[in-house]
Parts: C-alpha cells; structure tokens; sequence
C-alpha cells in the first residue's frame, strides 16, 4: 500500500483530534490551529486526487486492516477526492474572509469554541465524502448536524437560538427518517457496507422480491437527506441560519453542509441502490417535483426580502432546487449537471455571504437594501465580488452558474415527460433571479442621495480589510475559472461517478 492511500483517514483523525485540542488553546491558537488544519487537509486531498488519476482506480482503506463485515471501509476514488479539495478550499477562503467579524461578534472566552465546531464540520464532511459504511455515515451526519447548530448559535442572541432550534427540529426530522431507511435495508440485504448492500438489492430487484420495502426504505433514505439540505418545502430554517448567524458559518453553512448531505445522497443512488433501481422506483420524480417548486418558489421568497442576506439565502433554496430537479431527470448527464452544480453553488453563495458583509460594514451594519444604496462605490471589492456573484446566479456566460444551467438544458433535451418542465422552470427561474439579484446590483451602485445614507456610509478602503479582500478576489477567480475552464472539472465529475459503479 502506497502512503498516499493512509491520507484520507488521516485526514479524518486529523481534523477530529483538532477540535479537542482547540479546547485548551485561546481563541487566537485555535484560530491558527484550524486555518493550518484546513490547510494540511486540503494538500493531502490534492495527493490523494492526484494518486487517483495516475492510478485511473479507486482504491479501498481498510480500518484496522480488518475486512468487512469485521472493520470498516473508506473508498476513494476521483470524485470522492476532488469534492474533498474543494471543501477545503470553501472552508479556508469562508473562514479567512469573515476572520473579522468573528471577532467582533462572537465572545473572547467562546472563539476557541467555534473553532471545535468548524474542525468536526470538517470532519463529519470528509467522513461523508469517504466512508463506505453506511452507518458510519450516519453517525457523521450527527455529528455534522450537531457541530452546523453550535455554528448557528455561537452569537447567542434571539435570532440564532430560535434559528438554531428550527434547524434542530427540522435535521432530527431528516436523520430519524434516513435512519429508518438504513434499518430497512439492513434488514433486507444484512449488510451496511455500501458495496455490500449493493450486491443484494441488484438480486432483489432482478428477482422481484421485497419490492416495497426497498422502495420505502429508498424514500425514506431520500427524503430525510432532502430535509436537512433544505429542499422546498422543508427550508423554513434555512433563512434565519443564514441570515443571522456569522458570516462564516454563512457561507460553510450554504456552502457545504447541504453539499455534504446530497453528496451522501448521490453515493446511496450510485453505490448503495444502484442508479438503476431508483430510476426504476419512481422516487426520483418526487424529487423533480419539489426541486422544480423549490426553484420558483426559493426565488419568489427572495424578491420579497428587504435584507441582503435573507435574500441570499432564499436563493440558496431555489439553487437546492436546482440540484433535485437534475436528480429527477434520472440521467446520468443530468446528476453530472447537478454535481456540477453542488460546485458552482458553493463557490458562488460563499463569495455573496463574504461580499455582503464587505457591504453591509460600509452600511453602517445594516442590511437593508435602502441603507445599501451606493455601497458599491463605498467598498469597491466588495462590490465588484457581489456583482460578480450576482451574474454567476442570473447565469451569464463566463461564470460558473452558466455552465450549470446548460448542462441542465442539456441533460432535459429529448426526455419524454421532463423535457418542457425542465426548461419552462430554468427560464422562469433565471429570469426571477435576475429580479432580485440584478435589483441588488444596481442599488448598491446607485449613487446614495438620502440623509441616512450619506450620514451612516463610510468608504472602505482595501487596505482597511486586507484579509477578506484577499478571500473575495480568491472566490471571483475560483467561480471565473469553473466558468471558463468547465470541461475539465466535468470530465473529474463523469470518470468519478463511473468509479462509483
């Protein structure tokens, strides 16, 4: 065994031992612990993503060195490793570029505290990424839940606690139904190794046996995930963990943790059921139905909204949107669109959370779109960063969001029954998005007139906040590059759902 091959689980331990270290260190120690942490990790998933292309196999860890049914398993292959890069590098420029308001609105004594949370984040995400065991999934799934609700909460004012508690309610919801799903199927086939519980369901789907049950147990599976990544109806949370908590926990909480549930979802489709028996089972046109619903009605919430930031976060429901409604076309174009995507929306929401916050301090602190007028000019970077954001989302050639919608036009092209949804939704959806997000461009660069503004606007010079001007220009050439240099990142996505196989 190469050495490479020990560094995913590595990099697991590594990031779990973190957070208890951070405990005894002060907020300024646990800061740098968890920035190198991020760092670490993120370079030996580039060793691991590089070993597999070389290698063209995906290859399996065995914990203990112990077999299954006796240990348990991580399996990396392409995708596995590349999602693995790009959490990382979210999760840096997330926590680099809101460093500062961290520090102002979280206490001294609880900053250490945050810190823990970030680092079992990290590891619960890249436990989901890795694990071939199913129950091992779910039990990072805990831990992602548990560690997302103390991000939320760490302000500790009204807002968060109740936001927190929804988001609480809403994800126990979502785990107790994937946990009634893995009970179903190990029921069914004796297994929880994902490899495993595959070999059975292909035979119970050739012979016809347990039909209903295996059904159930793959709604169950899907509609909890579905839960906890905010899927239309399900995303009453989602606007005030958003919108009220930091403004790193923000963009991790947008950018990543719904990721790390749906590409837990993919792995059940692809490596646990078989992509052919959910297309079969007909759950997927479940999923299309409340994705297309999810698209228009996530972006009707956000015209409505008068913050910023709520509005940010409304569109994070129809972009979830968009991801299911790829699922639902049951292709396998249309789940590399929606793969595609999970980058795209987690690059690009990120970089909006950081920019408004670069716009709301040149606001005074508010986020009202009157109190925004002319912030643009106020903070340029911040401006150019939302603005670029903001094309990214509406879907303009150059940027990733364009990228997205057209594999998804792509992936909808000669369905029978999809097709004319798929395209009447992504064209209403894109002009919504302009509605909004065009609307939120051009009051941030209109010249400000009123009292308030002028009395409460003040210029943010670069140099004043180097540190998340740095995150910002990072975030507008990552979205530029997965714009313009799409193709490659989509070959990464289609070799390593072959592998899932």
């Amino acid at each position: 065994m190469a050495f490479v091959q020990n560094l995913p689980f590595i990099s697991i331990i590594l990031s779990l031992f973190s957070g208890p270290l951070s405990s005894i260190l002060s907020g300024k120690w646990a800061k740098r612990l968890n920035l190198a942490v991020i760092t670490l990790i993120g370079a030996f998933s580039v060793l691991v993503l590089t070993f597999v292309l070389q290698t063209g196999e995906p290859f399996v860890y065995f914990m203990g060195h112990f077999p299954a049914p006796w240990g348990n398993e991580i399996r990396v292959g392409v995708l596995e490793a590349f999602m693995a890069v790009f959490f990382c590098v979210i999760m840096l420029l997330s926590m680099i570029g809101g460093s500062r308001e961290r520090e102002i609105e979280i206490e001294e004594s609880k900053q250490n505290l945050y810190y823990i949370m970030v680092d079992l984040l990290l590891c619960s995400l890249l436990a989901l990424i890795y694990t071939n065991d199913l129950f091992t999934a779910y039990v990072f799934v805990e831990i992602n839940t548990i560690s997302a609700c103390g991000l939320i909460m760490i302000k500790q004012n009204g807002r968060t606690i109740e936001a927190a508690t929804r988001y609480m309610i809403m994800s126990l919801l979502g785990s107790g139904m994937l946990l009634l799903g893995i009970c179903f199927l190990y029921d069914l086939t004796g297994h929880l190794l994902m490899s495993n519980i595959k070999e059975q369901v292909q035979i119970l789907a050739v012979t016809g046996q347990y039909h209903t049950p295996l059904f159930i147990a793959l709604g169950l599976m899907a509609i909890g995930l579905a839960i906890k990544s905010a899927l239309f109806p399900f995303h009453a949370w989602l606007p005030d963990a958003y919108g009220y908590s930091t403004v790193s926990s923000a963009a991790i909480l947008s950018s990543l943790v719904s990721k790390g549930y749906i590409f837990l979802l993919v792995k059940i489709f692809y490596r646990v059921i078989g992509f052919n028996v959910v297309c079969d089972s007909k759950v997927i046109n479940v999923l299309f139905v409340f994705g297309i619903i999810g698209m228009l009605m996530g972006s009707i919430s956000a015209i409505k909204e008068k913050d910023i930031r709520r509005m940010i976060a409304f569109s994070s429901v129809a972009q979830i949107g968009y991801i299911y409604m790829g699922f639902g076309l049951g292709t396998e174009a249309a789940v590399v669109a929606s793969v595609y995507h999970i980058l795209s929306h987690a690059a690009t929401k990120s970089l909006l959370f950081v920019a408004a916050s670069g716009l709301t301090d040149a606001s005074d602190g508010s986020g009202k779109f009157y109190d925004l007028t002319g912030a643009g000019y106020r903070n340029k970077i911040a401006g150019i960063a939302f603005t670029v954001g903001s094309l990214s989302m509406v879907g303009i050639p150059m940027f990733s969001g364009f990228i997205s919608k057209l594999l998804f036009s792509q992936a909808a092209m000669g369905h029978d029954m999809k097709m004319l949804p798929t395209l009447i939704a992504l064209a209403i959806s894109t002009v919504l998005n302009a509605v909004y997000f065009m609307k939120t461009v051009i009051t941030i660069y209109m010249p400000a007139t009123g009292k308030v503004n002028m009395r409460e606007g003040r210029v943010i010079p670069i140099k004043e906040q180097p540190v998340k001007a740095i995150a910002l220009i990072f975030f507008i050439v990552l979205n530029i590059l997965l714009g313009l240099s799409s193709e490659p990142v989509v070959n990464l996505i289609r070799i390593g759902l072959e592998m899932f196989d």
